[in-house]
């Protein structure tokens, strides 16, 4: 039986590992943790923040999905919104999740991040 979601892994383009660093580390928080040796020689990184990891793998023909995105749960999504923002990353919100405040942003090579905050009541 399923037990838990242990990561989701987005693809990346070759090279790009510098500018993923700077955008989940130093844009989202996240940490980054180290790859096996075996996994490490293929390239991409991987992060963490509190029991949600994403990771990152490169592909050769890359090419960011359209819909497909991990959603984030955050807490104070309206300081987290201005920490992005901060940092030069784009925010755009969006009314359409009832009992929710999100809002959606692009890494650097243009994977989707869907930010999300349950609202009381």
């Amino acid at each position: 039986m399923i037990a838990a979601l242990d990561h989701v892994q987005l693809a990346a383009p070759p090279g790009s590992e510098d500018a993923l660093r700077t955008y989940y580390a130093d844009t989202l928080g996240m940490t980054e943790i180290a790859k096996p040796p075996a996994l490490a020689a293929r390239g991409g990184c991987w992060f963490r923040a509190g029991p949600v990891q994403l990771h990152l793998g490169i592909e050769k023909d890359f090419h960011p999905a359209k819909k497909a995105h991990p959603g984030l749960r955050v807490t104070d999504i309206e300081a987290y919104a201005s920490r992005l923002e901060g940092r030069g990353a784009e925010v755009r919100w969006d009314g359409d999740l009832p009992g929710h405040r999100r809002f959606f942003s692009h890494d650097p090579v243009g994977n989707r991040l869907e930010f999300l905050e349950p609202v009381d009541g």
